[in-house]
């Protein structure tokens, strides 16, 4: 990763801020991408003084397809290449499809799957000629639906579909297509999960400190962007879903439905 230009959105905390570090020690130069533009100057400037790197923080919501243009447009200004694009924003959901307001999937769609077309379409051009990575960070629940996340789960089939199509357009053109699928990771998105009227929880359903970490899950994703591996499913769990789910999908249903019914305050009930 020495002197390879890195853009990674949704970089202020979580699985973005952990990929930041990571690339960092191994002496990447980052562009990082989120709305709070205040927190990304302080890891901005955190990371360059660490690790000896170039960096510079974007404001950038990626559900705005002009931010997502300008975001490149700002990373071709200052390192004049992209070797790598980590789609990592994304924003998830708690809420039974019959209760929740319309609203909450267009959000969904906006930030997960459009994010991800918008911040690919502009960087393209630039990836193509340094035969560089694109990175989607996807889900279990882009295999898989998930009861109380149709919009997560939608927008993350929507993302992996997109990711393979562009992979088999560039089959020939030297374009590394990765899409990466964490299973639960530690993070901050179920606190910022919307309810059925599109407000955040500020809690999380799960007990965090049963899943893997952040930092875990941007290891492996560096692992596997060296390594230009095509799909990255990092947990047994969620191994054995995309399987079962292959070949015994009513099965996983009620397992799926039995896993849900456990968390905290759960919306449907065993």
């Amino acid at each position: 990763m020495t002197n390879k230009t890195i853009i990674i959105t949704g970089a202020s905390s979580g699985i973005g801020l952990a990929l930041a570090s990571e690339m960092a020690k191994r002496g990447a130069n980052l562009v990082l991408a989120a709305r709070k533009y205040v927190t990304l100057c302080q890891i901005a400037e955190e990371l360059k003084k660490e690790f000896n790197i170039q960096v510079v923080a974007v404001q950038c919501d990626v559900s705005r397809e002009e931010d997502c243009k300008q975001l490149v447009a700002q990373t071709l200004l200052t390192f004049k290449k992209i070797d790598v694009l980590i789609n990592n924003a994304g924003l998830s959901m708690r809420a039974l499809f019959n209760e929740l307001d319309l609203s909450v999937l267009h959000n969904l769609m906006n930030v997960n799957f459009w994010g991800t077309v918008y911040c690919t379409k502009y960087a393209l051009p630039a990836l193509l000629e340094s035969r560089g990575s694109v990175v989607s960070v996807s889900s279990i629940a882009g295999y898989r639906g998930l009861p109380g996340r149709t919009g997560y789960s939608a927008s993350k089939f929507a993302m992996n579909g997109f990711m393979e199509s562009l992979r088999v357009e560039n089959l020939k053109t030297g374009l590394h297509v990765m899409v990466a699928c964490p299973g639960f990771t530690a993070s901050n998105i179920r606190n910022t999960a919307l309810n059925k009227n599109g407000i955040q929880f500020g809690e999380t359903s799960m007990e965090e400190e049963k899943m893997m970490t952040a930092e875990e899950v941007a290891r492996r994703i560096v692992v596997g962007l060296v390594a230009k591996k095509r799909t990255l499913i990092m947990t047994t769990q969620g191994k054995l879903a995309v399987w079962m789910n292959k070949f015994f999908p009513s099965w996983v249903d009620k397992k799926v439905f039995s896993l849900f019914a456990r968390e905290k305050n759960p919306l449907i009930k065993a």
